[in-house]
Order: structure tokens, then C-alpha cells, then sequence
């Protein structure tokens, strides 16, 4: 059975940072290309961070020079760092497993709430 558990997430005030964390069970990690995607209220999931197999990395404009995603092969998990946060940062947060554009696992979610 394939688990994708995201946790880290909750309150935080703007300019402040956060690190989520989603660990991987029931697939073969190292292969699997990780992501974070978010979805804010009334918009649509978006892209956040992926790190391929093989270490390289992207992220969506909006996080790039915030945000670093990481991964430990030997632990089963991806992790994303955010800094300098803003209001439009907030959203549900969900973990993404995906092999070879064919098969696809999701987390259920962690919410990032960005506010003073």
C-alpha cells in the first residue's frame, strides 16, 4: 500500500519560514520523481518544487530563491524549505510521487497558513 504523509505545516506569520516533509512508503523511492504542489482556495493545484531521481531540481516562479526541496534516498522522504513567506503562500500543500509520467501518488495534504 503507497503512503504519501506530508506533515510541517500550520501558521505563520509573513516572513517567516517553514519546512514541510513527506514520507514515502510502499514504492520504490530512489526512482520516483518527487514534487510539492499547492492549491489555494477557489484556484487551481499548482506546481511548487520537484526533484527528479537524480537530484535536479525545479521550482514554479513564485518560490524560486525561497524555497529549496530535498530529498533522502535512505529515509524515504522529500522535504521543502520555505522562507521569507507570504499571504499568497497559503494553501494546502500535497507531496506528488510520479515514475515515469505513468504513475502517480498523492498525499492527502498539509495546510500552510501565511498571516499576522
Amino acid at each position: 500500500q503507497v503512503q504519501l504523509v506530508e506533515s510541517g505545516g500550520g501558521l505563520v506569520q509573513p516572513g517567516g519560514s517553514l519546512r514541510l516533509s513527506c514520507a514515502a512508503s510502499g514504492i520504490s523511492f530512489s526512482i520516483y520523481a518527487m514534487g510539492w504542489y499547492r492549491q489555494a482556495p477557489g484556484k487551481e493545484r499548482e506546481l511548487v518544487a520537484a526533484i527528479t531521481s537524480g537530484g535536479s531540481t525545479r521550482y514554479a516562479d513564485s518560490v524560486k530563491g525561497r524555497s529549496t526541496i530535498s530529498r533522502d534516498n535512505t529515509k524515504n522522504t522529500v522535504s521543502l524549505q520555505m522562507n521569507s513567506l507570504k499571504p499568497e503562500d497559503t494553501a494546502v500543500y500535497y507531496c506528488n510521487a510520479r515514475w515515469s509520467s505513468i504513475i502517480d501518488y498523492w498525499g492527502k495534504g498539509t495546510l500552510v497558513t501565511v498571516s499576522s
